[in-house]
């Protein structure tokens, strides 16, 4: 295919090529040539264009197919547009001559139809360069016309659209010609001719005024024969013309000559011709009817639902300003529809123009105006509501014969109502919480005109009322409870009156539904209120037979409402509700039997409603609460006894009363079916009998109804076959009406066929089936439940019954009954596969095979489609490989006998499907068999139809035979390609289902595409030729395939997809009118987005640029401004499908993650311009900060202005699609956190945008702020929410973000009156919880984040927070509750978690300013300012009252948290802050908030040290339980401090263990450290650190709780938290034991006294239980902290690589944290022990010590920290200091475990090379000085410790000797006993040193170092001496000073080292001179040249201070006299 790739077709390539080849080769020359010429330089065209149009002109006349023909006509015309265009004469003239040809074979058809397409497209290039031809032209084509077939009679009328393209206004002298033939062709028996006249005519009407003015009525007559008889895609073309000619015929484009009499169209006039065709005409258009002789001609379906489309496409053209400036026109004038005679005759009729006009008002209103213009329309709505409501209103009460009102108008007063009621309820929902003003407009009363229509005596506009009522519900949920209450008053009130007791109790029912939709739910004493009413009304409906019906219907419906409420409220209701079940049934089958023996047709009709209504609200029960039917099951299946029993009464019952009671019939046969589905089969095993006897009856009796086939058999086909039936009701946009086409006799759905579904859960009015229909439904769906229950006899009877039924009857009846038993036992084999049971041996399978096959080869084709899936569901069932082979060698000798296309079609798919559920095809040779009968019935050509199907089945053979089917891939594609090439473009379904099939093959290759094989590259080849034919194609599902399986290879070789030419494609169709086409473009662009998303944007905003101005759409438009994604944008505010609006958002997301940071500003513009495209139409709004100078200028009220701005990009946004950019919002704000640190750093920022051309979010942040604000303060609670969300996450993310220009302030702080007024509406009274829980979220962010620094500021901000405490401390108001009670719940938890995050926050910064080093800090940097001290201040003030409320949710959540075996122990009456009811909703609420609070109240506990301050008890919502935490007022109950302080701890450690045990939140991490950090805050108070000091059980349980954490959380800042609480503990026990001893010293009398007791752990035994002992516990903690940071302490793992002579182990410094934490730990247990225990211990707390020791001196640990030794020697210290090491029991054992530790000591020195000398000598001196002397003394002890000293002193190194030095200043100074011994060993060692030091004097600051630490070490040597000898000794140092002492001459000349030390020297020289002056004196007198030395330097140092002070004083004055503290430069 490469050859073909060619400015000129190779032919000689194309010679060598079989037959098949060249129609696909030429095709891929065209296809390359149409994008090669645009690029071709102009020259090289012409000089080529001779031999190229004699090429074009050869593959013209050698009968091209469809889309070869196309793409020639294209090339053609570019070559004469590019080309010289003098010869293009020629070319048409070769063309005319085709066109003129009498050739009719079918061979020279296709060349015929190539000229005819070539003419078009060279008119539409071209233009009116061939002005003097076109008169010729258009004749020769009319001419033709008139002989030609559909095919050309479609491409003619194409051709002519594109010649009026071309020419425009020239081609006038032929527009009369061209609309006589057009309109011939518009009413043409073939579908494709009328789409193509209705485009031609569209083009043509653009300049012949004529259509839309003086031949408009004709048109429209013309166009409603049109829509007789027509399809989906006439339909649509049609009324798109009809819909553009009245448009124009209102609001022309271009001014009319004025003629006589003649005026301009008004909106009435327009509508009175879509009127006419509306109510009167129908087929007589087309044939003269005997109906129309009798004059009951009705208006055919298709023209009624085209008109309707007509309808919307007339005002959708005239734009959404016109439809709101003429709104209340239009509307009188549609509802003139409604109110005509005709329509109000007949019941069908009447429901199928409600959804006519219904569907116009939802497809114009809700789609053309935003929510400001949508309100208004809802008010015009409401006016014509309460006109018709009058109208009633005077027909019902006598008055004057003037006013009285026709019969006409009353009969058609309900279905107006119907329709308004309904849009009304829509618009509602549409606008959700924005649409309060409606609500709130007195003048309207949109409420009160709604409930006044419940009373209507009509059940359709009641419904229709009670379901809008449910809609205002479901968009402002605060007003359910509201509704609900004044319903239940007006019932109560008005309980005699029928229309109130239907019209209200439908309402309550309505709105008992709408809160499944209203998560904030409603208070639970509704449900009761709800039951007495269905109480009342039951047990009184006796009383009064005139409304017997009505309250039995209204107390059913009632009751089956109230189960949609659920478990936890119907549970309490249950026994009241089983006895009004009771009393509905008869006790037994007995008193049925009598029952039967009285009453009449009214009392039977009562009873029959009484029990459907019951069996309706079982099923509701049955269906909401499936948790309460363990218990109520075996209580109800008796009165189900009785209901079956009665089934076979009914025909007796209907003889006997006459049709009266026959619906009533209809309905309870209809209830018993449902409940019985429902319930196990075994529960009525005894009953099947009887029911099997109605069921058959039902299905087959005489009496039955055709069901329609579209409400029972698409669920039985496979979803993939229903393609096979056209295009889905499910993919159009006009679904709602186009599904009457296919509703069968029954007609549409309406809401008062079953008015019990008006409760159920959905966004869509219910259309429950007419009873006969759905009863027909029912039965097929219970005959699939009991069927596979069935003995092996009985079911082959049944089905022998079956096929007999079939065989027996004729025509219609047969098709009907036929349809029925077919879905029956399709139903019944679905639910054995899925239950994987048997059908039954060969006497059932015989009739079953039968069954099927007949429907296989019925005239239905869906009964076809289900009949197939069927019987792969036979073959699964019975899965036998023999029946399998049997069904399909039938299939095969079926297909080659029959020449029906019905049968072949039938087997054909069948041998598709049959391997569907057997995990594939793995047989070969039945694959082999079925593709070849298969490619043969795909080429019959003659029958469409079964080259459809054949190739449906090819596609799922093709799936189903997976890598199998390979060795036929080439053979495919060639076969594919062929029909691609060769089907005419009429022949649509065929075309689709090669799309299909193509699909399937791509899938089957998958990634081998991506091969470069040479069949790799023939098989890819063929795919993009194959997709390029379908994208060619005119019909949009085709196009929706070729994205399809664009898209299936973008994800298997992706290199081989131009992006150029795929995604300017896939925007252009953005704008389809077709739901398919836009679903396919959406699902690709979003694989794209996945991986391309900037090449993506990029070429879609390059496409717009090359766009024509002509073919610009709106959305193009939004593309050129803001990119694919702003169009995206507005593509998701208009479409209404779920799937798409989801692909649609991820597909922005998508973009998002690849492309936010690279266009920061342009998707923060984007987002901003969405959410400004509010309701308002005249103008978006904006937000401007402006801070006022006067004194008010905190005020948040005055901060925000709005002020008009000039319209965006975007207008009328929906609330939905702004909440979505606010979504986007966060993840712009995510995704940059994971990129560059300069988005969240205004310095780094501001630095690298200089640099390079970068965008950041910092720079961004005040349109952060400004948007945030905007949807925090809009009307809308959601957009609300989000609002709110995005300001909390800025918050979080820039609350640190210091401020460039003002140091010491943060970047937020400019921006918090924008946060104050964002968040002041939430507090407001009237604000949704949810809304206020969010806004109390994001108040203790802000005041947390440390943002606010002025106090008045955090005051204002603190009193939003002090507001929402009052009304928690208020409580709730049963009286006035408007939402559940859990809403309270969550409300007041909110409160107290902001105000615990809240304190938290101040009490660290309160400790923070506290502690030493942050003071002087804060002062620095100017923060100390009042808002930081204040806020704690300002909390404490609150203090009390929530503590106490923070205890009592710490109970609530402690209670709620028990395992279900104590739920016993829950209060009855519920706690404090949730009812008993609101247990299950209330969970998940305290789970969220109760870590945050306990932190708090820990804290609170902390600062009050347990000691109570009784201020006065605080309000809580509900009366204190006594469990209370001891503040219940009843004496009984009162407890003393001590015990309510334990009550209060008990609470906090259960809690927080309880959760350490079994931490499972999402938020884990968190409230682990919240936990641990509240038990660190209650342990450093006394009382309750002796509590868990006195209580070692406790202590070891937190322990072992402890341990766990450790282990299983990696967490540093967990651990170091965890280890930090271990040593609180053990510091507690050692308090406790040092009590005790002290104690018991005391109690002694005498500490003489020698026995004491023992107290700590191990007692006289020393021995430590495990399980049972702190200090174990606590080894064990440690052990393994120590081990997991250093492996080597462990003798197991000592071999590991990291240990000995292994890498070189490294930690941070939370590493070095931890260890140093772990062996303060350690170093503690001793202290906790007997004596005998310490014993015990002391070796493992060595070994330990000792061991990290040796680790850190040996090199093997690279700490980065510096505090590593020093802890563990300061463990070690406490270790040797240990009391334990000095009682009497235990002396001995200690001494000598030392002495072991410092020869252990001692051995590292010698044995490890390179120890850390450092760290060994500082650790030998801990132990000389902490040690007692009968460890130090010990011999060879004391002289190695001295010879270690002595080799350190003789070290090179200056640091080491520096440090050896200083330790021995230490030694020197210390206990004599260890003193004498070092000073006698290395005095001579240090004074020799000295004494050297005169020679080579230091010439490094480290050596200098040294020397000064020799002479410390020397003066201390010298003072530590008696003052006996001390003379002496000072005689031996100072001359030793004066040795260092330099002269001048050398003093000049020396380094800078040796300077320092001669200037340290005379320093140490004039102190210690004149302490010993007598022994300086004499040294003095008896060494002059020391005293000439000494005067010298005297005098040399003398010198130097004189000479620089006289500088200082210069320098001083240049000085400023201000010193800045912030240098600026």
């Amino acid at each position: 295919m490469e050859q073909a790739h060619s400015l000129l077709l190779n032919e000689e390539a194309c010679s060598q090529l079989r037959e098949q080849q060249r129609p696909e080769f030429v095709f891929e020359w065209l296809h390359f040539l149409k994008k090669l010429l645009p690029a071709t330089d102009r020259a090289d065209v012409k000089q080529n264009q001779k031999q190229l149009v004699e090429q074009l002109t050869r593959v013209l006349t050698s009968s091209p197919g469809p889309p070869t023909r196309w793409l020639l006509a294209h090339c053609l015309a570019l070559v004469f547009r590019l080309g010289d265009s003098l010869t293009c004469s020629l070319t048409v003239d070769l063309c005319n001559d085709i066109i003129r040809s009498k050739d009719d074979s079918p061979s020279f058809l296709p060349t015929r139809l190539a000229a005819v397409a070539c003419l078009g497209v060279l008119y539409e290039q071209l233009g009116r360069l061939l002005i003097n031809s076109f008169k010729e032209t258009v004749a020769n084509l009319l001419k033709a016309m008139k002989s030609a077939e559909s095919q050309g009679r479609c491409e003619i009328m194409l051709c002519i659209e594109k010649i009026l393209k071309g020419l425009g206004v020239s081609a006038v002298s032929c527009h009369r010609d061209i609309y006589k033939a057009a309109r011939t062709c518009l009413t043409d028996r073939s579908m494709a001719v009328r789409c193509a006249a209705a485009k031609c005519l569209l083009e043509l009407q653009r300049e012949a005024v004529f259509l839309w003015s003086t031949e408009l009525e004709n048109v429209a007559t013309l166009c409603f024969r049109a829509f007789e008889g027509s399809n989906y895609d006439v339909r649509v073309a049609i009324s798109k013309l009809l819909g553009t000619l009245l448009a124009s015929a209102l609001e022309p484009r271009q001014a009319i000559a004025p003629r006589p009499g003649s005026k301009r169209n008004t909106l009435e006039e327009v509508m009175e011709l879509l009127s006419s065709g509306f109510l009167r005409r129908g087929a007589g258009f087309l044939r003269a009817s005997g109906d129309m002789l009798k004059g009951t001609s009705s208006v055919s379906k298709e023209v009624r639902v085209g008109i309707t489309q007509t309808c919307v496409v007339f005002v959708s053209i005239l734009g959404g300003a016109w439809l709101e400036t003429h709104f209340s026109s239009f509307l009188s004038l549609l509802m003139e529809w409604l109110s005509h005679t005709r329509v109000t005759q007949c019941m069908a009729d009447a429901v199928a123009c409600r959804c006519c006009v219904s569907f116009i008002l939802r497809a114009t209103l809700g789609s053309l105006l935003g929510e400001k213009a949508q309100i208004a329309a809802a008010k015009e709505i409401c006016q014509i509501i309460s006109k018709q409501k009058r109208v009633l209103d005077a027909a019902l009460h006598e008055g004057n014969v003037e006013t009285r009102v026709s019969p006409a108008d009353v009969a058609a007063s309900p279905h107006v109502l119907v329709c308004t009621l309904l849009e009304v309820g829509s618009l509602l929902q549409d606008l959700s919480s924005t649409a309060a003003p409606l609500l709130q407009d007195t003048s309207i009363g949109m409420l009160d005109t709604v409930i006044s229509v419940l009373l209507h005596p009509n059940a359709s506009a009641r419904l229709a009322a009670a379901w809008c009522l449910r809609n205002v519900a479901v968009a402002m949920p605060a007003q359910v409870a509201v509704l609900l209450d004044r319903c239940a008053e007006r019932l109560n009130a008005l309980k005699s009156c029928p229309e109130a007791l239907a019209g209200y109790s439908a309402a309550i029912a309505a709105l008992l539904g709408a809160v499944q939709l209203c998560p904030l739910g409603i208070p639970h004493s509704k449900g009761k209120v709800v039951l007495t009413l269905a109480e009342d009304l039951l047990r009184s409906a006796a009383q009064n037979s005139r409304i017997s019906i009505q309250r039995i219907q209204g107390g059913w419906l009632l009751l089956g409402a109230l189960s949609t409420l659920g478990p936890t409220v119907v549970e309490h209701h249950l026994p009241r509700m089983l006895l009004l079940w009771k009393c509905a049934f008869p006790q037994s089958v007995k008193d049925l039997e009598s029952e039967l023996r009285r009453g009449d047709s009214f009392t039977w009709q009562v009873t029959l409603e009484g029990r459907a209504g019951a069996l309706c609200a079982m099923k509701s029960l049955f269906v909401h609460c499936k948790d309460l039917l363990k218990d109520v099951i075996s209580r109800l299946l008796p009165f189900l006894s009785c209901a079956v029993a009665l089934l076979t009464q009914l025909p007796l019952l209907i003889k006997s009363y006459g049709n009266q009671i026959k619906n009533a019939a209809t309905v309870f046969r209809l209830r018993v079916y449902e409940i019985l589905t429902l319930l196990q089969p075994k529960t009525y095993e005894e009953s099947f009998g009887t029911v099997l006897k109605q069921l058959l009856n039902d299905l087959t009796g005489p009496e039955i109804t055709t069901c329609a086939e579209l409400n029972l058999l698409p669920t039985l086909c496979f979803s993939q076959d229903l393609a096979l039936l056209g295009p889905g009701l499910q993919d159009m946009d006009q679904h709602y009406i186009e599904e009457q086409l296919h509703g069968g006799g029954s007609g549409g759905g309406t809401l008062e066929y079953d008015p019990f579904t008006i409760f159920e859960k959905t966004q869509k009015v219910p259309t429950p089936l007419p009873p006969a229909s759905a009863l027909t439904a029912a039965a097929v769906q219970l005959f699939g439940v009991i069927f596979p229950h069935l003995g092996i006899q009985q079911r082959a009877q049944i089905l022998e019954q079956f096929c007999g039924f079939v065989k027996q009857l004729k025509g219609a009846r047969q098709q009907t009954v036929q349809i029925h038993v077919a879905a029956a036992f399709c139903c019944t084999l679905k639910r054995l596969a899925s239950s994987q049971s048997d059908l039954g041996p060969e006497e059932v399978q015989k009739p079953a095979l039968s069954l099927l096959l007949g429907a296989l080869e019925g005239s239905n084709p869906m009964l076809r489609c289900m009949a197939a899936e069927g019987l792969a569901r036979l073959v699964q069932v019975l899965n036998d490989p023999s029946f399998t082979v049997s069904i399909t060698l039938m299939s095969f000798d079926k297909m080659k006998t029959a020449r029906d296309a019905i049968t072949r079609t039938g087997h054909a798919l069948a041998l598709g499907a049959v391997y569907r559920y057997l995990g594939g095809i793995n047989s070969i040779q039945f694959l082999s068999a079925c593709v070849g009968v298969l490619f043969t019935l795909s080429q019959d050509s003659t029958s469409p139809e079964v080259q459809m199907w054949a190739l449906h089945a090819l596609s799922m053979l093709v799936d189903l035979a997976g890598p199998l089917y390979h060795s036929h891939l080439e053979a495919s594609f060639t076969l594919l390609l062929r029909l691609l090439l060769s089907t005419p473009h009429t022949h649509v379904e065929v075309q689709q289902s090669l799309g299909r099939c193509l699909n399937a093959l791509i899938t089957s290759t998958g990634p081998d595409l991506q091969g470069e094989g040479a069949g790799v590259c023939a098989v890819r080849t063929s795919c993009l030729v194959g997709c390029a034919v379908m994208q060619d194609s005119p019909d949009c599902l085709v196009q929706a395939q070729a994205i399809s399986c664009l898209q299936q290879l973008h994800m298997f070789a992706p290199r081989f997809i131009n992006l150029a030419s795929l995604v300017p494609s896939l925007c252009i169709n953005l704008c389809s009118s077709y739901l398919s086409l836009r679903r396919a473009v959406v699902a690709c662009l979003r694989q794209l987005a996945q991986r391309e998303a900037v090449e993506v944007s990029e070429h879609a905003v390059a496409l717009v640029k090359e766009l024509p101005r002509r073919d610009n759409t709106q959305l193009d438009v939004t593309i050129k401004e803001v990119g694919l994604e702003g169009a995206l944008f507005s593509l998701l505010d208009r479409e209404s499908d779920l799937h798409l609006c989801q692909d649609i958002q991820e597909t922005l997301v998508h973009m998002i993650s690849s492309t936010a940071e690279g266009s920061l500003a342009h998707w923060l513009k984007l987002c901003k311009d969405v959410l400004s495209a509010s309701a308002d139409s005249a103008a978006a709004a904006s937000v401007e900060t402006q801070q006022e100078e006067d004194g008010d200028r905190y005020d948040d009220d005055c901060s925000f202005h709005m002020k008009p701005e000039s319209s965006g990009p975007f207008n009328n946004l929906c609330w939905s699609t702004r909440v979505f950019s606010m979504e986007c919002l966060c993840r712009i704000i995510a995704q940059c956190e994971n990129g560059d640190p300069a988005h969240f750093n205004m310095t780094l920022a501001q630095e690298k945008r200089l640099l390079e051309s970068t965008d950041f979010l910092v720079l961004h942040l005040a349109d952060l702020i400004r948007m945030a604000f905007m949807a925090a303060t809009d009307h809308s609670d959601q957009l609300r929410l989000a609002g709110l969300q995005t300001l909390l996450v800025i918050i979080r993310k820039f609350s640190n973000v210091p401020e460039p220009e003002f140091p010491g302030h943060v970047i937020l702080e400019q921006y918090q009156a924008n946060v104050g007024a964002a968040l002041r509406p939430a507090f407001n009274v009237d604000a949704p919880p949810d809304v206020t829980a969010k806004a109390c979220q994001v108040c203790s962010a802000w005041i947390a984040s440390g943002v606010i620094s002025d106090l008045r500021d955090l005051r204002r901000v603190h009193q939003l927070l002090a507001s929402s405490l009052v009304k928690v401390q208020v409580g709730r108001d049963v009286s006035s509750q408007l939402y559940n009670e859990s809403t309270f719940t969550m409300e007041t938890l909110a409160v107290l978690k902001a105000w615990a995050e809240v304190y938290i926050t101040a009490v660290q910064r309160a400790r923070q300013r506290e502690s030493p080093g942050s003071r002087q800090q804060s002062e620095e940097a100017g923060d100390a300012g009042p808002a930081g001290a204040g806020l704690l201040k300002l909390v404490q003030t609150d203090l009390v009252t929530l503590s106490r409320l923070w205890l009592a949710s710490l109970q609530d959540h402690a209670l709620l948290t028990l395992p279900p075996q104590y739920s016993n122990q829950l209060p009855s009456t519920g706690g404090s802050f949730y009812t008993a009811e609101t247990v299950e909703q209330a969970r998940p609420l305290y789970c969220s908030a109760w870590a945050t609070i306990l932190h708090a109240t820990a804290l609170w506990l902390n600062s009050t040290g347990f000691i109570m301050v009784d201020e006065g008890p605080a309000n809580l919502s509900r009366p204190v339980t006594p469990t209370s935490m001891g503040q219940s007022t009843s004496l009984s109950s009162v407890k003393s401090p001590e015990d309510i302080n334990t009550d209060r701890l008990n609470l906090i450690l259960g809690i927080s263990v309880e959760f350490l045990c079994s931490p499972h939140s999402g938020n884990q991490m968190e409230y682990i450290n919240s936990c641990l950090q509240a038990l660190q805050a209650l342990l450093e108070v006394p009382w309750p650190c002796s509590k868990v000091g006195n209580d070692q059980a406790l202590s070891v349980e937190l322990l072992s709780v402890l341990h766990r954490l450790i282990v299983t959380r990696e967490s540093p800042s967990i651990q170091q938290a965890v280890l930090e609480l271990v040593h609180q503990i053990v510091c507690a026990a050692q308090e406790h034991v040092k009590e005790k001893r002290h104690s018991a010293e005391v109690d002694d009398g005498a500490a003489e006294k020698e026995t004491i007791p023992e107290f700590g752990e191990g007692r006289d035994t020393g021995g430590l239980v495990p399980g049972k002992s702190l200090v174990f516990g606590a080894l064990e903690l440690c052990l393994c902290s120590l081990v997991r940071k250093l492996p080597q302490l462990s003798p197991k793992l000592a071999g590991i690589p990291s240990g000995q002579g292994g890498q070189t182990c490294s930690l941070s410094n939370t590493d070095c944290r931890l260890i140093t934490s772990a062996l303060a730990i350690l170093s503690e247990l001793p202290s906790i022990c007997s004596p005998e225990g310490s014993v015990s211990v002391l070796p493992t707390v060595l070994y330990l010590l000792l061991g990290v020791l040796r680790e850190v001196m040996k090199g093997s640990v690279e700490a980065e920290s510096e505090q590593l030794a020093p802890g563990i020697l300061q463990a070690l210290r406490t270790v040797l200091t240990s009391p334990m090491s000095r009682a009497e029991k235990s002396r001995g054992a200690w001494t000598e475990m030392l002495c072991c530790a410092l020869h252990t000591l001692l051995e590292f020195w010698y044995e490890e090379p390179g120890v850390d000398e450092v760290t060994m000598l500082t650790a030998l001196t801990v132990f000389l000085l902490h040690s007692s002397a009968e460890v130090t003394t010990v011999e060879p002890l004391q002289t190695r410790c001295i010879q270690t000293f002595r080799a350190s002193l003789e070290s090179k190194d200056p640091l080491v000797r520096s440090r050896s030095y200083l330790l021995l200043v230490s030694l020197f100074q210390g206990p004599m006993s260890v003193a004498r011994p070092f000073i006698l060993g290395l005095g001579g060692c240090l004074v020799s040193q000295l004494k050297g030091v005169e020679k080579s004097h230091p010439q490094s600051p480290a050596e200098l170092q040294a020397v000064q630490d020799a002479v410390r070490a020397l003066e201390a040597l010298v003072f530590a001496a008696d003052e006996t000898h001390r003379p002496q000794l000072v005689a031996m140092l100072l001359p030793i000073l004066i040795s260092l002492l330099l002269d001048e001459n050398a003093l000049a000349s020396a380094s800078a080292a040796s300077r320092s030390l001669h200037e340290s020297a005379l320093r140490d020289l004039m102190r210690i001179g004149p302490q010993h002056s007598a022994v300086f004196k004499s040294l003095m007198a008896s060494a002059p040249h020391m005293k000439a030395r000494l005067e010298a330097a005297v005098k040399g140092n003398q010198e130097s201070v004189n000479t620089k002070t006289p500088a200082a004083r210069v320098i001083s004055k240049s000085t400023p006299s201000i010193q800045l503290k912030i240098n600026f430069l």
